[in-house]
C-alpha cells in the first residue's frame, strides 16, 4: 500500500511523475484550481445567499474576506482526494512554483484538511532526478504567494463587477472590463486610431546595376546593385522622413517626385560612376538570449504562424511530458547543468571553435520581472534531439521542442562574425547635379550560432541581413551604371499588431505576467474586443466605445503606468513587503494618505476627484457619462458639410447622417471606414421599402433587405426605444412585389393554434431561421412548407406532434474548401457549411469560423488554430434535458365495495421552487 499522496495540478503531469516514484506514491491530479469566488448567485452556498456582498464573493467591509466554493465539476475529484488522503501518512502538495500553483496547494489544505504531515516540493522541470530532488528537499508552503495571487483574484473580481455593469447600461449588454484586457484592448485601439489619422505620401527612387573592373586584379568585370542616396549633398528622402501627416518632418533631405526620378533614369543610363568613398567595418552579432514565455511566444507566432495559445498548449504538454521545462517564466537564466549540456551538445555537432571560452550568462531585462524559474529550455542534463522527440509527439509540439532546442543551443554559442563594407559612387547629371548611389553587402567569415538559429522581427525577417558579396572596389575605381529603374513608394501606417508583437508590447509596459498573455489574447477575441485579419488583430467598433468610455471617465484603469504599478504591488505583496488588505482597501474605498488610487493617471493628475476609490468612482460617474457620444466616431462631413458619424447601437455599429442611417459591415476594418466609404455606404440603394401605416398602432411598416435576408419590419429602430417588430420574408416573396397586406399577415407570427387537447398547453406556429415550425413548450417539429404557418389546423399539429421526430430533409453538400492536415490530429482539414454557418473540421473537431475570417482564404495555420483553440475549450457541453411532471388526475372516489390497496404508495416529492433566473456574470481577466 502506498504510504505517500502525491498531488499536482493535471492527468498528464501525474502520468510522468507515477512513472518515476515508486509503489510507495500514488499520484493524483487537482485538475487545476478546486475552488474559487463564485461565479453567479446559483454557486452561492445557501448560508450566504442573504448576504448583500455574497454575490461578489468578497466581504469588502470585513477586511476583504473572500468567499470561496468547490466548482461543482471539481466535487468528485475533491472526494477521490479525500479518499486516497485517508491511506496515507504523508501529503506532497506537487502544484507549480509560481503564484497560482502556490494557491492552488493552499485550497488543496483548506479543503482536504489532512491530518497527515504535508509538504510542499517544487520543481521546475519533471525529470526522474528532479522529482526526486523535490522529494527530498520540501518546503514550507510560502504564504506570501498565497496572499499575492488572493489579492490579484479579488483586484480582478472587484475591477470586473463594478465596471462591467457601467458597460452593459452606457455601451451595450453582456461586455466586460478587466485590469489587465482592457489595458490589451486599448494598445490594440490606439494603433488603430493611429492608422485613422495617417495620411499616405509618396516619393521616388532609383537603382541602377553597376559594372565595374576591380583595379590590379583580374580585369574580371563584377556586377551589383545600388540604390540613389544623395542628390546634391542632400540625402535622398524615404519612407522614414515623412510624418503622420504625410509631409516631411525635416528639410534636410531631397524628395524626388516622378518626373526628377525618371528624368533622372534616362540621363544617368550608361554613365561612368567613380567609386567615391569604401567603408569597411567589423560585423559582429551575438546570439539572442533562451527563451522566457513571452519572448517564446513571439517566436512561435513569428516562426511557427502559432497563435499565443497554440504556443503555450504545446508548451504545456512538452513540460508535463518531461521534455521541457516550466513555460511560465521571465527568467533567460540557465542552471550550470543546462549551461553544460548545451556546451556538450554544441562540441560534439558543431565542432570546438563554436563554443565560447566560457557559458554565457544572461541577465533578464524585463520590467516588473518576478519569475524564480529558469529560461525555457530541453528538460534533462543531457537534450534530447529534435529527432528523437518528433518520434515520441505530435507535429505541432515537435516543432515547438525543435524551436526551444535551437534557441538554448544558440544562445551557449560564439558570435557571428564577419566584415561589413560600403561603397559609394558618384557621377554629375547633365544639370550639374551631384548625384551619389550607395550599396553595402556583408560577408560573414564565422556563423557562430546562425548554423542553428536566427532569431526573427515582427515582420518575419531575420534581423540579420543576408551575405551579400561586392566587388573589391577601390576610391577611384569606375563602374558603369545601367538598367537603371525609377521606383514610386506610398509611406504606409503603423503595422497593426499581432499576438507576438501585442505580447510584446505589453511586456515592454509591464502590463500582465506570463502566466496571463495567452489567456488574453483569447479574451480579448472572444469578447468581441478584437478580431483577426489575417494575423493581425483589429479593433472592433465596440473596443473604440468602451476604450473612449474608460479613458473619458476611468482614466486611471487604462492607464499604462498605473497598471503596471500594480503588478509592482502585488510583487511587493508576494516578497512581503506590502499587506495586501490596506492595498486593496486603497484601490476599492481609496485613501488620501496610501499609494494612489485609480482615478489617478501615471502623471498625479486626480481630475478634482481627491484619491476616490473604485466604488466611489463608479457611483459618483455613472451620471456623468454620456452614452450617446462616448459610442460615437466622427468620421467627418460629406460635401454638403452634413457631419457623418460612427455609432455602436444595441444591435451593432452603424453610420448616421442626420435622419440616414447604414450598417457597418462585419469585415470592414475602423480604419478602412473613410469619409468616401462612409458616404458610399449611406448613399448606397438599400431596397428598403415603406409599404404603410399599421392602423393599430399607427406605426410605419417597411420591407428591407438585411444581412440575413429580406423581412419587414413595425417601427423604427432607436437606441433606447423597444426593438421593433420584424419577420422574414417567405422563400416565395421578394423586397420589390411585397403588399402591405402580405407584410402585415408575415408580421402576425407567431400565430397561435390553440390549446393541445391532452395537457391543455398552447401550440403556437413559426417561421425560424431554419424554416418554418410549431412548438409546444420544449418540443417542436418542422412544417413542409412555410404557407402552412397561416393554414394548419389545431388537428393537424396534434397529429404532427405525435409523430417522431425527424430531420428536416438533407443533400450531402461538399466542402466548401479542402485544407491541409492538422498537426495535432494528423488528419485532413475541411471547411463545411453548417447550421450556423461555415466551419472547419477534421472529422473529430469542429470550430466555427470567426469574424474576419472567410471561408475560401482562411489556410492551414488558421484552421488549425480554430480547431485547437475549439478542443482546449473543451467538448460543447450539452444541456440536461429535465422530463417534466405530468400531473395524474385525483381518481375518483370509489363505493365502499372497493378494497383498500395493499401496497402503500411513496409520498410524493415536493416540487423545487423556480429558480430566479441568474443576472449573467461580468467577466474578469483570466490567468
Amino acid at each position: 500500500m502506498p504510504s505517500s499522496l502525491v498531488i499536482v495540478e493535471s492527468p498528464a503531469k501525474a502520468r510522468t511523475i507515477s512513472g518515476y516514484l515508486g509503489d510507495d506514491y500514488v499520484v493524483e491530479s487537482s485538475i487545476g484550481h478546486i475552488r474559487d469566488l463564485p461565479r453567479n448567485a446559483a454557486d452561492v452556498p445557501a448560508a450566504y445567499k442573504g448576504e448583500k456582498w455574497a454575490r461578489l464573493g468578497i466581504d469588502v467591509d470585513n477586511d476583504f474576506k473572500p468567499l470561496y466554493v468547490v466548482s461543482n465539476d471539481k466535487k468528485d475529484q475533491v472526494k477521490k482526494l479525500k479518499q486516497l488522503l485517508k491511506d496515507v501518512d504523508e501529503l506532497y502538495l506537487a502544484t507549480d512554483e509560481d503564484r497560482e500553483g502556490e494557491a492552488i496547494a493552499w485550497h488543496l489544505i483548506e479543503v482536504l484538511n489532512p491530518t497527515v504531515p504535508v509538504r510542499r516540493m517544487v520543481f521546475h522541470e519533471i525529470t526522474p532526478d528532479a522529482i526526486q530532488d523535490a522529494i527530498d528537499n520540501p518546503r514550507d508552503l510560502d504564504r506570501r504567494l498565497v496572499d499575492a495571487q488572493e489579492a490579484r483574484r479579488m483586484l480582478d473580481r472587484l475591477y470586473g463587477y463594478e465596471v462591467s455593469p457601467v458597460l452593459w447600461k452606457k455601451v451595450m449588454p453582456q461586455l466586460s472590463a478587466g485590469r489587465v484586457q482592457s489595458v490589451a484592448t486599448r494598445i490594440v485601439v490606439e494603433r488603430e486610431r493611429e492608422r485613422m489619422a495617417f495620411v499616405s505620401a509618396s516619393y521616388w527612387d532609383l537603382t541602377a546595376t553597376f559594372s565595374g573592373t576591380v583595379s590590379g586584379g583580374s580585369n574580371t568585370a563584377h556586377s551589383f546593385e545600388a540604390t540613389i542616396v544623395e542628390l546634391d549633398s542632400k540625402r535622398v528622402a524615404t519612407g522614414r522622413d515623412f510624418g503622420q501627416n504625410g509631409q516631411l518632418s525635416r528639410d534636410d533631405v531631397a524628395l524626388l517626385d516622378a518626373g526628377s526620378a525618371q528624368d533622372l533614369a534616362s540621363d544617368l543610363d550608361g554613365k561612368a560612376f567613380t567609386v567615391r568613398s569604401v567603408e569597411s567595418r567589423p560585423y559582429r552579432r551575438r546570439p539572442a538570449a533562451p527563451f522566457m514565455t513571452s519572448t517564446f511566444q513571439q517566436e512561435a507566432g513569428r516562426k511557427l504562424r502559432m497563435s499565443s495559445a497554440q504556443a503555450m498548449r504545446s508548451a504545456q504538454s512538452l513540460y508535463e511530458q518531461g521534455y521541457i521545462t516550466y513555460m511560465r517564466t521571465d527568467s533567460t537564466t540557465l542552471s550550470d547543468t543546462a549551461m553544460s549540456a548545451a556546451r556538450a551538445e554544441i562540441r560534439e555537432r558543431y565542432g570546438a571553435d563554436h563554443l565560447p571560452d566560457t557559458p554565457r550568462v544572461y541577465t533578464k531585462k524585463v520590467k516588473n520581472a518576478q519569475e524564480a524559474h529558469e529560461a525555457i529550455r530541453p528538460a534533462g542534463d543531457v537534450f534530447k534531439s529534435p529527432q528523437d522527440v518528433a518520434s515520441e509527439v505530435n507535429g505541432q509540439d515537435a516543432r515547438v521542442y525543435e524551436l526551444i532546442w535551437q534557441r538554448t543551443i544558440a544562445s551557449q554559442m560564439t558570435d557571428a562574425t564577419g566584415e561589413t563594407r560600403q561603397l559609394r559612387l558618384a557621377a554629375a547629371s547633365s544639370r550639374g547635379q551631384d548625384v551619389v548611389f550607395g550599396a553595402s553587402g556583408t560577408v560573414i567569415a564565422h556563423q557562430g550560432f546562425r548554423r542553428v538559429y536566427v532569431e526573427s522581427q515582427d515582420d518575419g525577417d531575420s534581423q540579420d541581413e543576408n551575405e551579400r558579396r561586392l566587388p573589391n572596389l577601390t576610391e577611384g575605381d569606375e563602374a558603369t551604371a545601367s538598367d537603371l529603374s525609377a521606383d514610386g513608394h506610398e509611406t504606409q501606417p503603423p503595422s497593426r499588431y499581432t499576438e507576438a508583437s501585442l505580447v510584446k508590447r505589453m511586456e515592454e509596459l509591464g502590463v500582465g505576467r506570463p502566466s496571463t498573455y495567452a489567456s488574453i489574447m483569447g479574451t480579448i477575441q472572444n469578447r468581441g474586443y478584437v478580431w483577426k485579419k489575417g494575423s493581425a488583430l483589429v479593433p472592433s467598433f465596440t473596443a473604440f466605445a468602451v476604450i473612449s468610455l474608460l479613458e473619458q471617465h476611468f482614466p486611471g484603469l487604462v492607464d499604462y503606468a498605473f497598471t503596471a504599478r500594480m503588478e509592482d504591488d502585488l510583487d511587493s505583496i508576494a516578497s512581503g513587503s506590502r499587506q495586501a488588505v490596506p492595498w486593496l482597501s486603497n484601490f476599492y474605498f481609496g485613501d488620501e494618505t496610501g499609494p494612489p488610487a485609480p482615478n489617478g493617471a501615471a502623471n498625479g493628475d486626480t481630475n478634482g476627484h481627491g484619491r476616490d476609490g473604485l466604488q466611489q468612482m463608479v457611483s459618483e460617474r455613472l451620471g456623468d457619462i454620456d452614452a450617446r457620444a462616448v459610442n460615437s466616431i466622427p468620421i467627418g462631413p460629406d460635401e454638403n458639410g452634413e457631419l457623418i458619424v460612427a455609432r455602436v447601437g444595441r444591435y451593432g455599429p452603424y453610420l448616421q447622417r442626420g435622419e440616414d442611417n447604414a450598417g457597418i459591415p462585419d469585415d470592414l476594418a475602423p480604419d478602412e471606414l473613410t469619409l468616401a466609404k462612409a458616404v458610399e455606404l449611406i448613399e448606397a440603394p438599400s431596397g428598403d421599402r415603406q409599404l404603410g401605416e399599421d392602423p393599430e398602432t399607427g406605426m410605419l411598416v417597411y420591407v428591407k433587405a438585411g444581412r440575413f435576408g429580406p423581412y419587414v419590419q413595425m417601427g423604427e429602430v432607436s437606441d433606447d426605444g423597444p426593438k421593433p417588430k420584424t419577420s422574414s420574408l417567405f422563400q416565395n416573396m421578394s423586397v420589390e412585389t411585397l403588399t402591405f397586406e402580405e407584410a402585415m399577415k408575415l408580421l402576425s407570427l407567431p400565430r397561435v393554434i390553440g390549446a393541445h387537447p391532452e395537457d391543455g398547453e398552447e401550440i403556437t406556429v413559426l417561421n425560424g431561421r431554419y424554416g418554418p415550425y410549431l412548438k409546444k413548450g420544449n418540443d417542436s417539429r418542422s412544417l413542409e412548407s412555410e404557407e402552412q404557418l397561416f393554414t394548419i389546423t389545431l388537428d393537424q399539429c396534434v397529429t404532427i406532434l405525435a409523430q417522431p421526430k425527424r430531420r428536416r430533409g438533407q443533400t450531402v453538400k461538399p466542402p466548401l474548401k479542402e485544407l491541409g492536415v492538422d498537426p495535432i490530429s494528423e488528419k485532413p482539414m475541411v471547411v463545411k457549411e453548417g447550421r450556423w454557418g461555415p466551419y472547419v473540421t477534421d472529422g473529430e473537431t469542429n470550430a466555427s469560423l470567426r469574424k474576419g475570417d472567410d471561408p475560401e482564404e482562411i489556410d492551414d495555420v488558421r484552421a488549425s488554430e480554430l480547431l485547437a483553440d475549439r478542443r482546449a475549450r473543451g467538448p460543447v457541453k450539452k444541456k440536461a434535458t429535465k422530463k417534466k411532471a405530468t400531473k395524474k388526475k385525483a381518481a375518483k372516489k370509489k363505493t365502499a365495495a372497493k378494497k383498500k390497496a395493499t401496497k402503500k404508495k411513496a409520498p410524493a416529492k415536493k416540487k423545487a421552487p423556480a429558480k430566479k433566473a441568474a443576472e449573467p456574470a461580468p467577466s474578469e481577466d483570466e490567468g
